[in-house]
This record gives C-alpha cells, sequence and structure tokens, in this order.
C-alpha cells in the first residue's frame, strides 16, 4: 500500500505500517487516519504524539493500553480516562492502529494488557 502525500509517495508494507518511520508526517497521519474514517481530534494527537514520544526517546517502547491510559489520564487531567475511551478514538486497537497512523513499525506484542 502507499499514500500519496504532498507530492510524495509513501510505502507502507502489507499491513499498513510505513516502511521507513522518517517518511511520517501530520498529513500522512490525517490521510491514513481518514482511511480508517477516522477525524484526529486534540485527543487523537495526545495519544499519537504520547506513542512517538515513547517510541523515539524511550528505546523504541510500544507501550501497551493500560500504559496508555495511565499516560492520557495523566495529559487529560481531571477526566476519568479507561480502555474504552481509548477505543473510541482507536476502534481497532488505540496500541496498534494508534501506532499505525502514528508512524511506528508493527508491534509484535499480543493483547492490549
Amino acid at each position: 500500500m502507499q499514500y500519496e502525500v504532498n507530492g510524495t509517495v509513501v510505502e507502507t508494507g502489507p499491513n499498513g505500517y510505513l516502511i521507513e518511520q522518517g517518511d511520517w508526517s501530520e498529513a500522512l497521519a490525517e490521510k491514513m487516519a481518514a482511511e480508517d474514517d477516522l477525524t484526529l481530534t486534540d485527543k487523537h494527537w495526545d495519544l499519537l504524539n504520547y506513542l512517538r514520544d515513547e517510541f523515539f526517546n524511550n528505546r523504541e517502547n510500544q507501550p501497551n493500553t493500560r500504559s496508555i491510559v495511565k499516560a492520557m489520564q495523566k495529559a487529560w487531567g481531571d477526566k476519568k480516562v479507561d480502555s474504552k475511551s481509548l477505543y473510541e478514538l482507536f476502534p481497532k486497537d488505540p496500541s496498534k492502529q494508534g501506532g499505525r497512523i502514528a508512524g511506528l513499525p508493527e508491534s509484535r506484542r499480543k493483547g492490549g494488557y
């Protein structure tokens, strides 16, 4: 699969994950999300940016759903965050679908918890 963004063709593997993480951009994320029938909101971006920060600045860590819940609880403050609220943002799995849209490699771990 491939995407065309700003005149550049970006290649993905068979499951839609980027072949080169350096090809990622916010415009590409918007296009990938649109293909999944998602419109990215500030909360989506909070989660995507968290996933990117964990991967690129924390030894390629790819957090599971439980870790994302804790991080978003901290980021969003007083609002109760649970796995259901994350699945409302990324119905195909916040860590996996979110990671794909965030331009990360495919995670090989099993399960959300």
